[in-house]
């Protein structure tokens, strides 16, 4: 399972989350085994955001090959959109650092997004 986390610098598990998905400076690449152990990761410059739109930014993540991504937060349009290309949303609030989010999700301590919790922006 390979998953993309917005994130504010490429300083990979060190670095901390970014709040808006769509204007993250970076991507962190996670890769889990079937055991859900960290086999791989890689952070990847965004779109720029001013650049593409809203629009350009997903299909630069999608373009990633990613299974899943796990945002603080995102709007309906972006979470339909990656739903309907089979990637599964999943939100955090509560940390804010890259590294100690991927062992939440390891975990099993992460759940899927709740569509009714989209941003409305």
């Amino acid at each position: 399972m390979k998953i993309a986390i917005p994130s504010e610098t490429d300083a990979g598990l060190d670095s901390m989350r970014s709040g808006h998905f769509g204007h993250a400076p970076y991507f962190t690449l996670v890769t889990f085994d079937d055991g859900m152990n960290v086999t791989s990761v890689e952070s990847v410059q965004n779109a720029d955001h001013d650049a593409v739109g809203c629009g350009g930014v997903i299909d630069f993540a999608i373009s990633l090959g990613i299974d899943a991504i796990l945002a603080a937060g995102m709007g309906m349009p972006p979470f339909t959109r990656f739903t309907n290309a089979g990637i599964t949303v999943y939100a955090d609030t509560t940390e804010p650092n890259v590294g100690r989010v991927v062992e939440l999700f390891a975990a099993g301590k992460v759940a899927p997004m709740d569509p009714n919790a989209a941003c409305r922006h």
